[in-house]
């Protein structure tokens, strides 16, 4: 006799803590095997399909698409034949099974090639405050709207309830941004940089449209407002003739080793940063405020911010350096094709150390990046034009680009981060000698 098993939705990231369900990819009565995808859920990371935990049939759906649900809560039931109990009712701190698309990765598992795998934004905008309670006597001008009274404890993690005590911020007056109500670091620090700021009521006509700050846009917003707000960022600029490299990529395209893959000059871009990096080890580096120390990372995971329908993902290269020029290509067309299909993972953009964000696709010459959070650099590579140059004592018409390098100041100083930024714009010049040379 066939049993009904509730199905809880499971972390689909690293520490996510609710999803929307995006589609259901299976109605329910409909038959489904292990690990076959059953419903679409977007989280803050990604658009993941998740896959069915058992062989059986679909009995019940918990949730609407386009409904938001917790980590934790009943998803889906399923019908199923000769099972005991959910593993998670067998014992409460018992782990689900491993199941293919989410999930800790099984041990030893490791990949060589391909290896893909968080850029810039601005702000995100504060919730609307909760309507005031009612008045007696209607008062001549509106009162300024005070903050919501708590309905319980404020949560706040113990460095963030230091930092609110020294600099005199009261927890419970802060608006939270953090996951399930949790007080950030950015939102104390908000709250000092504005403290008589009154709460603003955004308006709208019938005209305007509205659009829900949520999944991946919210996500990036909140990252950005806490990367700016704790790495000191600094930015350092190069405009530099890159004919040799335009040259090298017409060159590499008719090779037939890489006839399957793309050539373009994002390859060669990334190829430079990988390679001053390991002229630089300092710039692929981590500050580890817990530990107060700095980490000097062995692997370069090489981000690449890619638009998408669904906002700002950078997903990136696993271990980078370590790729031959082939490969690198392969992986950073797998790593585009991904993002626009819209299947970037979580696991595809965490542990990012360095990131190329490639503003001349949209004809922008250069810009200030913000750091993706817990990365060290960024590399801005603006659009390549034709232009009057200086080129062996004679002017003439030359490629030229201009990058630019934001980098948490904290680890990386002006020298570092210049002679860095000068080691890619010298590679861009003569990639095809620098190659030889450096590799």
């Amino acid at each position: 006799m066939g049993q009904r098993i509730t199905f809880n939705l499971p972390d689909l990231g690293e520490g996510l803590t609710e999803g929307e369900v995006a589609a259901w990819l299976v109605e329910p009565g409909g038959e489904v095997k292990l690990n076959q995808p059953f419903v679409e859920v977007e989280t803050a990371k990604a658009l993941v399909e998740v896959p069915s935990p058992y062989d059986g049939v679909l009995a019940e759906h918990h949730a609407e698409a386009g409904e938001t649900i917790d980590v934790g809560k009943p998803l889906a039931s399923f019908e199923v034949e000769g099972v005991e109990a959910p593993p998670a009712e067998k014992k409460k701190d018992e782990r689900t099974p491993n199941l293919v698309g989410y999930g800790a990765r099984e041990a030893g598992s490791k990949r060589r090639k391909r290896r893909t795998g968080d850029a810039p934004a601005v702000a995100a905008v504060a919730p609307e405050p909760a309507a005031p309670a009612p008045v007696a006597p209607p008062a001549p001008a509106p009162a300024p709207a005070e903050a919501p009274a708590a309905s319980g404890p404020v949560l706040a993690k113990p460095p963030v309830r230091k930092l609110a005590k020294d600099l005199g911020v009261d927890l419970a007056a802060v608006v939270p941004t953090g996951p399930n109500g949790t007080v950030s670091r950015a939102d104390v620090e908000a709250a000092v940089a504005a403290p008589a700021a009154a709460p603003v009521k955004i308006t709208a006509s019938a005209e305007d449209q509205r659009i829900p700050i949520k999944g991946v846009r919210k996500l990036t917003a909140q990252n950005m407002v806490a990367s700016a707000f704790t790495a000191p960022h600094a930015t350092v600029f190069l405009t530099c003739d890159v004919t040799g490299m335009m040259e090298t990529v017409k060159e590499f395209k008719a090779r037939k080793e890489f006839a399957d893959v793309k050539v373009t000059p994002l390859l060669f871009v990334a190829k430079a940063v990988l390679l001053a990096a390991r002229r630089h080890p300092m710039i692929n580096a981590q500050w580890d405020e817990a530990a107060q120390e700095i980490v000097v990372k062995h692997d370069v995971n090489l981000g690449i911010a890619a638009a998408t329908p669904r906002g700002l993902v950078v997903p990136n290269v696993k271990a980078a350096q370590d790729l031959t020029l082939v490969e690198l290509a392969e992986a950073l067309t797998s790593l585009a094709r991904t993002a626009r299909e819209g299947k970037t993972t979580p696991a595809d953009m965490a542990g990012g150390t360095i990131s190329i964000t490639n503003v001349g696709v949209f004809g922008i010459d250069t810009g200030t990046p913000i750091l993706p959070p817990g990365e060290s650099a960024i590399l801005v590579f603006g659009a390549v034009r034709p232009q009057p140059w200086v080129h062996e004592g004679e002017i003439a018409v030359r490629q030229v680009t201009t990058l630019g390098l934001s980098f948490d100041h904290r680890l990386i100083d002006g020298e570092l981060g210049s002679q860095f930024l000068a080691d890619v714009g010298a590679f861009l010049q003569h990639p095809g000698e620098t190659l030889l040379a450096w590799t």
